[in-house]
């Protein structure tokens, strides 16, 4: 792909609205199995270097695709703040580290009650940020998701209060990381992959820093055989999909 702007038009040929949301949700679910069985019955008790792991193997992914001429060009540097890229990928490390951590010390259905919180978080931090409305349809439409999703969970909550104070200090993140993400691809033109390989290596160095502070000690001590690390390396290839599939998604917001 010859320019930014190709590469942009050629995923939105390929990936419509409908493709890209129903590729995140089965992509989620997926990975919220797969992180629950890491962090249950292999016993991998270490949210933020999972969360490393997930971005280690997506640069090696896409450095692989750069390597073979695969991965999309990238907007000029000029186009977009190298300010706005490094924010991202400092809030990205963020949500994703503290996603994690939900997760281990939340039961499958508080975690998904916590993620319903975020969408009205966006809704109100984009009126609050671009005076930006939603339609009554659209609160309608959300407003039974969530609603939905509620029921289909209620039955598999189970209150932690430190895990309830986590849930609660992701959602910010949560929404600020989709709110930022969507508003870079929108102006500068930035495809999926381009944005991820561009962010990863931020969203690295943060979780670097955020380990010691927020993992308990033992990690070389875990028992690296061949099941755990297979079932680990299983869940750090649904995160490239997550990643990849929501940036998709987020990328077609605007064009809905």
């Amino acid at each position: 792909m010859h320019s930014s702007e190709g590469a942009k038009r050629q995923q939105q040929r390929f990936c419509g609205p409908s493709v890209a949301l129903t590729f995140n949700f089965a992509v989620a679910v997926g990975i919220i199995m797969a992180n629950k069985m890491v962090m249950g019955s292999v016993g991998f008790k270490f949210p933020i270097a999972l969360s490393l792991i997930h971005y280690a193997v997506a640069f090696v992914l896409m450095a692989t695709l750069k390597t073979l001429s695969l991965l999309p060009v990238a907007p000029p540097s000029k186009s977009t703040p190298f300010s706005s890229i490094f924010a991202l990928g400092a809030v990205m490390s963020l949500s994703t580290g503290l996603a994690n951590v939900s997760l281990k010390h939340n039961s499958v259905g508080f975690y998904q009650m916590a993620k319903i919180a975020v969408t009205p978080t966006i809704v109100v931090a984009e009126f609050m940020l671009f005076q930006k409305k939603v339609s009554s349809q659209k609160a309608i439409t959300l407003a039974v998701v969530s609603f939905g999703v509620a029921v289909a969970t209620v039955t598999d909550l189970e209150f932690n209060f430190f895990g309830a104070c986590v849930a609660l200090a992701w959602i910010v993140p949560s929404a600020v990381n989709k709110i930022l993400w969507s508003s870079l691809q929108q102006s500068g033109n930035w495809t999926a992959l381009a944005l991820m390989w561009k962010t990863t290596p931020i969203t690295i160095f943060f979780l670097l820093t955020l380990m010691p502070l927020l993992d308990p000690p033992g990690l070389l001590l875990f028992n690296w055989n061949i099941r755990n690390s297979c079932a680990i390396i299983i869940s750090a290839l649904f995160g490239f999909l997550l990643q990849w599939s929501g940036a998709l998604a987020l990328g077609r917001k605007e064009n809905r």
